[in-house]
């Protein structure tokens, strides 16, 4: 619950099930939120729906529309710690990182330090605000057991520039992945709308049309590899695990993905690489990209495969 608490904006939910409690749809949809936390939260005026307060049991409808404004929390402060950064690239606008696996970007339950952002924190004084007191700088982001290429903005004025880069899709994003198989054809894409899964509130899934938020994944065949395949994936769209869900969909897991894809006797994280981006430099609008090389232990798992 706290990384609802500390978001000071409104959840707005169009309701997709008929006949579901208030209380029960709400707490399917935030797994963090507890069905007694829920019908606390609903009793207190928090949780609306159509612009109506409402009590736990009403059945809703398809169509109807949700406002949670949850109780404002006074935030935790970022502490700066001394965690090495492989810094690629820096200027006054940003920092190129190359992050290495099984770091947090930034703080949520679970894990409320030892963080990129915390890193970052003791390399620089201070970090634009995002509108999240939890992500200052953050642009976009990795999965914890993802590595490579990440961009951090260091003023205001550049976090708007490259947040405004992503969302018009101009930010040129490669992907080094291994997946189990010979997939074919060598070049292609992977269109398809990407939603949570009804049962697994954490997980995300490919969904019928108009039940989600659309995604494309491109793809390229580097090498055939034995039984497995490394590609070359770029996602036109960022959607939450978007990379593992689209070719988990296709019939070839990502190697090593214990949530999507197979496990691996040759990793302890799933095989997938940040190893380039591209996008223009907020001040000058010069294009520039950056590459990061294949990690040891993903390297060494090539190397065992062949």
């Amino acid at each position: 619950m706290e990384s609802l608490k500390n978001n000071p904006r409104p959840y707005n939910l169009v309701v997709d099930q008929p006949g579901i409690r208030l209380d029960k749809y709400v707490s399917e949809r935030y797994p963090q939120l507890s069905r007694t936390q829920t019908q606390k939260l609903i009793s207190d005026g928090h949780i609306k729906v159509n612009d109506h307060l409402a009590k736990a049991g009403l059945k809703l409808n398809v169509g109807d529309r949700l406002t949670i404004s949850l109780p404002s929390a006074t935030p935790v402060s970022l502490t700066p710690e001394e965690i090495p950064l492989n810094i690629i690239y820096e200027d006054k606008d940003l920092l190129v990182i190359d992050k290495p696996t099984g770091l947090s970007v930034h703080p949520a339950p679970g894990h409320p330090s030892h963080t990129l952002v915390n890193a970052i924190l003791s390399h620089l004084s201070s970090l634009p605000d995002t509108g999240d007191w939890q992500r200052p700088g953050i642009v976009h982001r990795l999965d914890k057991d993802t590595s490579g290429v990440m961009l951090v903005a260091k003023s205001s004025t550049a976090y708007l520039k490259l947040t405004n880069q992503f969302k018009a899709r101009s930010v040129v994003k490669a992907y080094l992945v291994l997946v189990k198989g010979h997939l074919t054809p060598q070049d292609g894409i992977v269109e398809a709308p990407i939603g949570r899964n009804r049962l697994h509130r954490e997980r995300m899934t490919v969904v019928p049309e108009g039940a989600g938020r659309e995604a494309r994944t491109e793809y390229h065949v580097v090498e055939y590899i034995n039984d497995y395949t490394l590609l070359e994936v770029r996602p036109e769209t960022g959607r939450t695990h978007q990379i593992r869900v689209h070719l988990a969909a296709i019939g070839y897991p990502v190697v090593g993905d214990k949530v999507y894809g197979v496990k691996s006797a040759y990793l302890s994280r799933q095989f997938v690489h940040a190893s380039s981006l591209g996008f223009r430099l907020p001040s000058t609008g010069e294009y520039v990209e950056f590459t990061s090389p294949l990690p040891p232990d993903l390297a060494q798992a090539l190397k065992d495969i062949a």
